[in-house]
């Protein structure tokens, strides 16, 4: 029997990747976690051989529940399925320790094939997520700005980019004003940028919000 969590707040994506995971023609027990303080509970207490972990939840992201789950359990397999677009998310991820990035867009066929691809040690990606991989690796190419953000801080930009007040993002993140606000301005540093004008552009420019 293989015991998958599902980590998603939606209970309209979690009960359909149930069902597209009982089309698989190996028994699957499912438990399920609706934001990122549970999953990772969940996911260190029980022994699971794979998490279905979305980006975007209330409180930890899920970059935050991967990076906290890989020090617990190294080895538990961990499949990134999100709503955000590869290039947003998929390689930061994957240097995060995920195992494969898969769009909620994706067929139900892909998903089962990653899925098995993963609980068999392997790693999933598509093929144009294999050629930005293969890109990130040259050292000869000049890395974006936004490489040099923690997950934390590339979570804040995208939200400014988004438009969202830092009060806004606070309620949405699960922290408080005052640390968004220092998030700010590590971001401004690190991205040599004075405002919040700047940081919008660079990431509508770069395509880093949906």
């Amino acid at each position: 029997m293989i015991k998958i969590l599902i980590a998603d707040d939606h209970t309209i994506v979690r009960k359909g990747l149930v069902q597209i995971l009982a089309d698989s023609p190996d028994p699957i027990m499912v438990d399920e976690a609706s934001d990122g303080n549970d999953a990772l509970a969940k996911a260190i207490a029980s022994d699971y051989d794979l998490v279905l972990l979305d980006i975007s939840m209330p409180g930890k992201g899920g970059l935050e529940v991967l990076k906290e789950l890989k020090a617990h359990k190294p080895r538990l397999p961990v499949l990134i399925l999100s709503m955000h677009p590869e290039e947003q998310y998929a390689v930061r991820a994957l240097r995060s320790g995920a195992s494969g990035y898969l769009t909620k867009g994706s067929a139900a066929d892909e998903l089962l094939n990653a899925i098995q691809k993963v609980l068999f040690g392997g790693k999933y990606v598509s093929s144009s997520l294999a050629e930005k991989l293969a890109g990130s690796l040259d050292e000869n190419v000049e890395k974006p700005l936004h490489e040099s953000l923690s997950n934390r801080e590339f979570q804040v930009m995208r939200m400014i980019g988004a438009g969202m007040t830092a009060t806004e993002i606070a309620t949405e993140i699960s922290l408080s004003v005052k640390t968004v606000s220092t998030f700010r301005t590590r971001i401004l540093h690190k991205m040599r940028m004075k405002n919040n004008a700047e940081l919008t552009y660079y990431v509508i420019n770069n395509k880093l919000v949906d």
